[in-house]
């Protein structure tokens, strides 16, 4: 029988890993001022898997932020956006229906526009609305569509059973 520690670990382990990778191989999109940065959809999945998500999604960002160029700012900056994002929405989402999921949705564009795009507009000299623009259009495609997609995907009743087999701890109903 696997610990439930070692469970998680492994979860925040794939999540941070698959979520840096994504931003790095995707670079291009991912670091500009106007970014689609697709590892974004990841962070609904907050709202199922709780903590294993929030700690791997947002030690993916800090990896991957490394690889961008862009200093110290957004190394920490992408991380804590990740992190107060996915904490945010887990919180208000967790055991609940789909309006708290998409509620949670709407929070992670919300908090990531309004973090990113203002260190962003600061790191590329653009007035901050610009900033927040370039990272609302990004976010709404990643996390809203993108993100909606997945978190409900996942939690389906037969993907929910089978995660809950290998030992899971999930937040749905």
């Amino acid at each position: 029988m696997k610990s439930k520690s070692s469970v998680s670990a492994s979860l925040t382990a794939a999540l941070a890993a698959l979520y840096a990778v994504a931003v790095v191989v995707l670079a291009p999109i991912s670091f500009q001022l106007f970014q689609v940065r697709l590892a974004d959809a990841l962070l609904p999945l907050s709202m199922i898997f709780g903590w294993p998500a929030i700690l791997g999604l947002s030690l993916g960002a800090l990896v991957a932020n490394f690889f961008g160029g862009l200093g110290p700012i957004d190394i920490v900056g992408g991380a804590l956006a990740n992190f107060v994002a996915t904490y945010s929405a887990w919180r208000i989402a967790r055991n609940s229906g789909r309006r708290r999921v998409l509620l949670g949705v709407a929070l992670e564009i919300l908090i990531i526009t309004l973090i990113v795009g203002s260190y962003l507009s600061y790191l590329f000299a653009m007035p901050l609305q610009i900033g927040w623009l370039g990272v609302l259009l990004g976010s709404l495609i990643a996390i809203g569509i993108l993100g909606s997609l997945l978190v409900f995907a996942v939690s389906t009743k037969h993907v929910v059973e089978m995660l809950r087999s290998f030992g899971m701890k999930l937040y749905t109903r």
